[in-house]
């Protein structure tokens, strides 16, 4: 080849590596900037501890009411109804919803000793209205002695909604509402998830990329079961999933887990995970050298003995690579989920009962008929940064295991 050509086929084949880089790197650039875009305003910490599911109160509010009150000073755009002791500001809930958010309540407002409407267990129980709640609607006595309300019910802004009040003969009932939009119940359940997928297929993943290693002799037999779990890395999880509603199910109903259930989802994902052990291990066993193995079976160790007490403390920081691997597959997993966990979220999940991981979450609000694109971007930023958070430890544990 004359050298002009081979200087120009160099040259394309160069130009098509940086495209292809450059496309590469604007795509992730671009998933990444609409998900920051769409989402980190919402993030915040009582994404992690509130309910997803907002709860709705009708409550009383005593007849004796103090009628002045001093101004907190809470700023401009926050509005304080100095005759009832209550400061609102405009907000937007996690659906982005106009709000009427409450910011401050003075201990002795009335609204702070208001009692439930609801007909039960909880009638005329002490339920006040709190910091942080949403005010949807305030039935009051006008000036004639006729009932009216107020609040977002009827599109009012809160300078309006305060002075509807401060113009009111007396309070009578409120509707509001908790905070919602929160991820605790999701979270709980993923830390179940991770529990008990881990608690299955580590030991036996381990075990198992042992026994292919340093038991199995080089056969039909050992050369069918690697081809077999290649063959489950490769397998779509949504498959997994029938799997586990047909064949895992009744494993589970041992444990009075009727239908869906974390136990279920837990036990589908420990049979995902169990080729990404293996693999993972049974490579990390590899590296370790036939030297170690030699010298110890020298000394009069048996081959338990080299294995357990020689080989496998070497290939740690391997298994340990696999181990995170897997715990991000269980963070990032859903189609597996969908069929084993469900898609309801569940602010109180238990093993035996159903719930969703986050994302499953975000599947589930991204379904919906009104797509909450803010709280799916929220969860995704929680996602990635976790993601990013064990890469960045596995290589900060590899280069410590090195070392030492």
């Amino acid at each position: 080849m004359k050298k002009g050509n081979r200087k120009f086929s160099d040259t394309v084949l160069n130009g098509i590596t940086y495209l292809s880089s450059g496309i590469s790197v604007i795509m992730l650039l671009l998933i990444f900037g609409f998900i920051f875009s769409r989402g980190a305003s919402t993030l915040s910490w009582k994404m992690f501890t509130n309910d997803y599911w907002s709860q709705n109160y009708q409550l009383a509010i005593p007849t004796s009411q103090i009628s002045s009150f001093m101004d907190p000073k809470l700023g401009k755009d926050v509005y304080f109804s100095v005759k009832y002791g209550l400061a609102v500001k405009d907000g937007f809930d996690t659906k982005k919803e106009a709000i009427l958010q409450v910011v401050y309540l003075d201990p002795q407002s009335p609204l702070a000793k208001t009692t439930s409407l609801t007909v039960g267990t909880g009638f005329k129980t002490s339920i006040p209205l709190k910091v942080g709640m949403s005010i949807v609607k305030v039935a009051y006595l006008d000036n004639r002695g006729q009932m009216r309300s107020a609040g977002p019910i009827i599109q009012q802004k809160a300078s309006e909604f305060m002075t509807t009040l401060d113009g009111s003969s007396s309070l009578q009932s409120t509707y509001a509402q908790s905070s919602g939009g929160g991820i605790r119940g999701s979270l709980i359940a993923t830390l179940y998830l991770i529990m008990i997928s881990l608690m299955i297929a580590l030991p036996i993943g381990v075990m198992t990329a042992v026994y292919l290693n340093d038991y199995a002799r080089f056969n039909k037999s050992s050369n069918w079961i690697r081809t077999s779990i290649d063959l489950l890395i490769g397998v779509p999880s949504i498959i997994f999933g029938l799997m586990g509603m047909v064949v895992l199910y009744p494993i589970t109903t041992i444990f009075k887990a009727n239908g869906t259930s974390i136990l279920l989802g837990g036990l589908t994902m420990s049979v995902i995970l169990l080729p990404i052990i293996i693999r993972t291990t049974e490579e990390a066993l590899k590296v370790v050298p036939d030297a170690y193995r030699d010298a110890s079976l020298s000394l009069g160790a048996n081959r338990s003995q080299t294995v357990f007490k020689i080989v496998l403390p070497q290939a740690l920081p391997g298994i340990i690579t696999g181990v995170l691997l897997s715990v991000g597959r269980v963070i990032g997993e859903s189609a597996a989920l969908i069929y084993t966990m469900g898609t309801f979220v569940n602010d109180a999940p238990k093993l035996t009962s159903g719930g969703t991981s986050l994302a499953v979450q975000i599947w589930s609000i991204m379904s919906n008929d009104q797509p909450n694109f803010a709280l799916a971007s929220a969860i995704s930023i929680i996602i990635l940064m976790v993601v990013l958070i064990m890469n960045i430890s596995v290589k900060l544990i590899l280069s410590k295991m090195k070392r030492a």
